[in-house]
């Protein structure tokens, strides 16, 4: 299949996908708030998501390695499809005590997820030819973070005007878009061209492959302590209630406007790819992410706030294509899977924990100074790896290529 009509393909499946989990996520949040009214409610979305995320994460890696691509994006897809059925008989009132079942869901959520991220990236490495990793990879993200801006928006919207369950029933429906893209994804090689190995070992050859490759283990430590402290995505609900006094729609907004930022910012990476001072462009992109975040924190009219959100996606989407390039030009087809489950954890931990740290930290400082901090703390983890890792802060991508 042509490079082009192969990537497509694929993309169906991200997007499918991805428009599915970010439908879910922002329903969910908006779901638990209104019963709950408590900030540490939404911060325990991200532990419920995280320990099944965590208990499956590594198995995908190796599963990816060793098994059917192809089928395991399916299963992905169907998790999702199965949630957001079994939310919307929740939202319809079918079960008196819905919050332990929404936390559930989320834990299903994380199942999904865990299994997406390496079958993705696994099928992407083994489709596109590495000379056009960099370019594809920025298509890619701009793909993933138009999912991301359409994601919330559809969401906010369709809460504000059809209600939780109409939003849960979209979410189904994106998944089974996300299915009918794997159902013509062609990849001829869906094993690696050695015997299958026993879990464990198979997981320590990709732990022993991570922790040798400096350039690999800097980018991931700077992406999940980066994540962990600037993210403020989380506590948006609460927020939006009660520093901007707005709805769902509001919400909707807001998490549009980071994903904005970075679709644009892919787009323009895709025709320039970051091939020279690829280093120094990552460690800038980080920082101006972290201020970003503080500025937010301290804006109080929805305009300049949804800015601040947009700033910080366009920095969030140059960092990701760089590094994406990064685990993609330096990792062996046949390890891939592993590698982008490793990968996976890092981030998936820094998110869900970084929810996690939002909320308490919103409830002991309040939610503007707990915003400003997480920025600040982001500053020092860039300055920190740029000190500590210097094999990064000289990279060029074309010299991977």
């Amino acid at each position: 299949m042509h490079t082009g009509k192969a990537f497509r393909t694929l993309l169906l499946y991200r997007v499918g996908a991805t428009l599915s989990y970010q439908v879910l996520m922002v329903a969910v949040g908006w779901h638990l708030y209104n019963i709950t009214n408590s900030v540490v409610s939404l911060g325990l979305i991200g532990l419920a998501e995280l320990v099944p995320y965590f208990a499956f994460a590594l198995y995908a890696g190796h599963a990816v390695d060793h098994y059917s691509r192809k089928a395991i994006s399916a299963i992905a897809c169907l998790v999702h499809i199965g949630v957001a059925l079994f939310l919307v008989a929740i939202a319809l009132n079918w079960f008196t005590n819905p919050v332990p079942l929404i936390y559930t869901a989320v834990a299903f959520i994380g199942i999904g997820r865990a299994l997406l991220r390496p079958s993705f990236h696994a099928l992407f490495g083994q489709i596109i030819p590495r000379e056009h990793l960099s370019r594809y990879t920025a298509y890619s993200t701009s793909a993933f973070q138009f999912c991301v801006v359409a994601g919330p928006g559809l969401g906010g919207l369709m809460i504000g005007f059809a209600g939780l369950q109409w939003t849960y029933g979209l979410a189904a429906f994106c998944g089974f878009i996300g299915l009918y893209g794997v159902s013509f994804i062609q990849a001829h090689r869906e094993k690696a061209d050695r015997p299958t190995t026993h879990f464990v070992k198979s997981f320590l050859e990709g732990f022993h492959y991570v922790r040798k490759h400096e350039l690999i283990l800097s980018i991931m430590a700077l992406d999940m302590f980066a994540v962990l402290f600037g993210g403020a995505v989380s506590i948006l609900p609460a927020f939006v209630k009660e520093v901007l006094n707005g709805g769902p729609e509001i919400l909707g907004i807001l998490r549009a406007a980071p994903a904005a930022g970075a679709a644009i910012v892919g787009i323009y990476l895709a025709r320039r790819p970051p091939l020279s001072d690829s280093g120094k462009q990552l460690f800038i992109s980080v920082l101006g992410f972290g201020l970003s975040i503080i500025a937010f924190g301290f804006s109080s009219t929805l305009w300049l706030c949804a800015f601040f959100l947009f700033i910080s996606g366009c920095c969030d989407s140059y960092s990701v294509v760089i590094r994406t390039s990064i685990m993609q030009l330096t990792t062996p087809d046949h390890i891939r899977g592993r590698v982008s489950a490793i990968n996976g954890i890092f981030i998936g931990s820094s998110n869900e924990l970084g929810a996690l740290e939002s909320g308490i930290a919103a409830s002991l400082m309040g939610l503007v100074p707990s915003i400003a901090f997480g920025g600040f703390i982001t500053i020092l983890v860039v300055l920190a790896t740029y000190r500590l890792a210097p094999h990064l802060r000289t990279l060029h991508l074309k010299d991977l290529s």
